[in-house]
């Protein structure tokens, strides 16, 4: 009884706020086997009667439609029930691709890092070098063999400077050594012809 009492007052508040607005929306079919539950609760209210004992208004409800009713709400929860487990598990399927996707997301997005810096990056000597880092060590090696060539080339002019300044030095001493030996040569000649002389004079002295 204690059910009864319970389902009739959710049937009366049910039926309490859509008495007005079906009735004006024109007749509908009522019935137990088919419809919403709002509508079956309609359909319990509009079969039920009612009466007045010690002027307490009461109504009656077959009890076959209040049974009938209570199978319909327990199908109704079930099937609510079932709907919901089986939307819990395709969320539980999404969740896991998404998971999934996530995962694959993060992968693509690591091998797309690592080809980018791969792309903006050198190889030098074995080790992986940004570009504009390997563009610095290539032009601080060119300056480098440009300074030693420049060095090179200004040596090699300090030199060919010395050695033209040598050959030139050698050349005035080999005109000075000659020139020498030449004056000494004559020199020699003439002390000769001296000691020549001499001996000729004493020869004939004699």
């Amino acid at each position: 009884m204690k059910i009864s009492r319970i389902l009739f007052l959710l049937a009366v508040l049910l039926t309490a706020g859509l008495g007005y607005s079906q009735e004006s929306e024109g007749e509908e079919t009522l019935s137990l086997e088919s419809g919403p539950i709002s509508s079956q609760f309609d359909y319990v209210a509009k079969k039920s009667g009612n009466y007045r004992a010690d002027g307490v208004r009461y109504e009656v409800v077959k009890e076959a439609n209040l049974y009938k009713l209570r199978g319909n709400v327990l199908d109704s929860i079930a099937a609510f029930n079932k709907k919901t487990s089986e939307l819990n598990s395709t969320i539980s399927e999404h969740e896991t691709t998404i998971t999934s996707l996530n995962k694959k997301l993060e992968e693509t997005t690591t091998n797309l890092e690592a080809v980018t810096e791969e792309k903006d990056s050198m190889s030098f000597l074995g080790i992986l070098v940004s570009k504009t880092t390997y563009n610095l060590i290539l032009w601080t090696i060119i300056a480098g063999l440009f300074i030693l060539l420049g060095t090179f080339i200004y040596k090699f002019r300090n030199s060919n400077i010395l050695t033209q300044e040598a050959k030139q030095n050698l050349a005035e001493l080999e005109v000075e050594y000659e020139d020498h030996r030449r004056r000494a040569l004559e020199r020699e000649q003439k002390i000769s012809r001296k000691l020549q002389d001499e001996l000729n004079k004493q020869k004939k002295a004699k």
